[in-house]
């Protein structure tokens, strides 16, 4: 895959972070009581974990003490976050008509939808950088099967012509 395809993969990864975190935001609100500051309060944590992970896929590792301190912050606000949308959502679908599990396995479906889009976008930030400090293509093939050959270039072979010129020829064909 080249840099402006992962590129792109990166913009639809982050839009489903966004989807996630979205329904986040619109569950913890809903939870809330019906005042701005209750609101806000309730939607901060997937918003602070949306930022969160920003940070960590686009800023590059300087120091390898520091970018464990970075990640272990980054479980830290996860965690918190995750803790309180859990509550928030399973609130609101029990209130809204989800009965038996359903109330308590429904937020795992979107704070799992955060993690892999957060892992996703960590993992394709290296890649993107990792091709820019190259400046070379990213191979992305799976492993163990290797890249599909690419053709030769056609190769130019000079051929006398029956009037005495010299005319280029591919392959050694006509021109």
């Amino acid at each position: 895959m080249t840099t402006t395809q992962l590129l792109r993969i990166r913009w639809a990864v982050r839009a489903t972070l966004l989807l996630g975190v979205a329904a986040s935001v619109a569950a913890n609100i809903l939870h809330a009581n019906g005042n701005p500051i209750s609101q806000t309060i309730a939607a901060w944590p997937p918003l602070a974990l949306l930022l969160t992970v920003e940070l960590v896929s686009r800023v590059p590792v300087h120091r390898q003490s520091l970018a464990v301190l970075r990640v272990a912050a980054t479980i830290a606000i996860s965690g918190i976050a995750a803790w309180v949308s859990y509550w928030h959502m399973a609130g609101v679908a029990a209130r809204y008509g989800e009965t038996g599990a359903s109330p308590y396995l429904l937020p795992f479906s979107v704070d799992g939808l955060i993690v892999v889009a957060s892992i996703c976008l960590v993992e394709l930030g290296g890649r993107i950088r990792a091709a820019a400090e190259d400046g070379k293509p990213v191979n992305v093939e799976p492993p163990g099967e290797p890249a599909a050959p690419r053709p030769a270039p056609p190769v130019r072979l000079p051929v006398l012509s029956p009037n005495g010129l010299v005319r280029p020829t591919i392959n050694g064909g006509g021109a």
